[in-house]
């Protein structure tokens, strides 16, 4: 059974927009690593980045409407040269702000400066941390990144992130590193932040288990083991309809590098637009964004699985 005939035998109609309490952006697909999972197979080569017109289009459209949070992502969206102005003009205007980080490109020529200027703006972190163990992170992200990402947490530790008392939001996320779901998302926080306060004195807010979508370099690592239809048979087993009412698709709009808009960061790298609303960000209309049709495909399982990805 397809993902759109799942939805509509538990639902009376299509999978819909709920409203938009934030806007994702794509700053591009360039990053300073090449995680083996990374469904928009980013990485130093790639040439892919959201320009400054672009930019300002989109602190445009916050500045015009009521979207509580900016979500930022990329690749790495740290070396985008706009990503400064970008997060301090959302915050002078009362936007929370998420920036969703790989703790590495702290280390990455000129920015050093990085956890000093999340802490002045206020800024709430995610951080992609696959395991607490050395061997598992490096095989996933490269060797030395686990060592480099232990750091980073020390310095945002420094400054009173993570320390659940200071407002300054530390969250990790863990995906499985192989063609299988993630586990119970608290039993494994717990885990987490045992093993990461005991041997490196490190510690952060919340954990977030997500399974990976069957997109880009994970797609590839299945086809190639042999495991996609094992996998994707997992998935659908998997189906939980109480996840559907809370799926960030239904709350969000993604914009990628180009502009373009989304219901969501994979259907971005699949190409699959916002049904049949203004495909650009200079055409944004949140009334019509608010009570779209999201776009659906059979890798939208990944969402719906066990607690799903809320």
């Amino acid at each position: 059974m397809t993902f759109l005939e799942r939805v509509r035998s538990v639902r009376t109609g299509p999978l819909c927009a709920a409203g938009i309490d934030m806007l994702q952006v794509n700053l591009g697909y360039r990053c300073n690593m090449a995680c083996k999972h990374c469904h928009i197979m980013a990485g130093p080569a790639r040439k892919e980045v959201m320009n400054a017109d672009t930019v300002s289009a989109v602190l445009e459209v916050l500045h015009e409407n009521r979207i509580r949070t900016l979500d930022i992502t990329g690749g790495a969206p740290e070396l985008n040269p706009d990503f400064g102005r970008l997060v301090s003009e959302s915050r002078k205007m009362g936007r929370h702000v998420i920036v969703r980080t790989n703790l590495t490109v702290f280390f990455e020529e000129g920015m050093g400066h990085l956890p000093g200027f999340f802490d002045e703006h206020s800024v709430e972190l995610i951080a992609s941390f696959p395991y607490y163990s050395e061997t598992e992170v490096d095989r996933v992200r490269g060797k030395g990144a686990f060592e480099k990402s232990i750091r980073a947490l020390g310095r945002l530790n420094g400054l009173g992130y993570g320390n659940g008392l200071s407002g300054k939001r530390l969250n990790l996320v863990y995906n499985p590193p192989g063609a299988f779901l993630a586990p119970p998302q608290a039993t494994l926080e717990e885990d987490f932040k045992s093993e990461l306060n005991r041997r490196y004195d490190v510690y952060f807010d919340n954990l977030y288990t997500f399974s990976n979508v069957p997109v880009g370099r994970f797609r590839e690592f299945l086809v190639r083991s042999g495991n996609m239809g094992k996998y994707m048979e997992k998935l659908a087993c998997a189906f939980n309809p109480e996840t559907l009412e809370g799926l960030m698709c239904r709350h969000l709009i993604s914009v990628d590098w180009k502009g373009m808009i989304y219901d969501c960061d994979f259907n971005q790298i699949l190409g699959l637009h916002a049904g049949d609303v203004p495909y650009h960000i200079l055409d944004f209309d949140r009334e019509r964004l608010s009570h779209r049709t999201i776009s659906v495909g059979d890798h939208c399982y990944a969402c719906t699985a066990g607690q799903g990805s809320t």
